[in-house]
This record gives structure tokens, sequence and C-alpha cells, in this order.
């Protein structure tokens, strides 16, 4: 199975990278996934589901430890016509 999560961290700041986006950028680059989008209001990662879990796992703990006070996700099961 394929996942897609999207996901945001807050608070956010315009003006510079609050340490727990920072976090979140590195967790999901250094992750094992196929497809990576990471922008200022939102991120987007594809890969199989054991990878998917693993990285939102990681996201979550490492983001609230960095000073994320929310974090809000989707996760989607990928169908193989939607690639």
């Amino acid at each position: 199975m394929r996942l897609r999560v999207e996901f945001t961290t807050e608070p956010f700041d315009l003006d510079e990278a609050p340490e727990h986006a920072v976090v979140a950028r590195e967790v999901i680059e250094t992750a094992d996934l196929d497809e990576v989008d990471v922008g200022p209001f939102g991120n987007t990662a594809e890969g199989g589901a054991d990878a998917v879990l693993a990285a939102v796992d990681a996201l979550l703990r490492r983001t609230l430890t960095a000073g994320a006070t929310r974090v809000s996700l989707q996760i989607n099961v990928v169908e193989e016509g939607d690639r």
C-alpha cells in the first residue's frame, strides 16, 4: 500500500523558519520516501505505508519536542491511477 501525507506545523513565522519547521523538513527529506515536496505553507510526501508511518511518527515526536504547538496532517491511500 502507498500513502501520501500532507502536513503543516505551527506556529508560523514568516520572517524566519522556526526550529520545528526546520526539524520537519529534515525528518521528511531524510526518510525513505519516494516523493517529497516541502514548502512554506504545506508539505507533502509519498511512499510505502511503512515508510510513511515511520516518518509521521518521527515527525510528530521531533517537531513537538522542537516547539511545535500544533501539527496538522492528513494521510491518504494512493491508488495506482492517482500517481
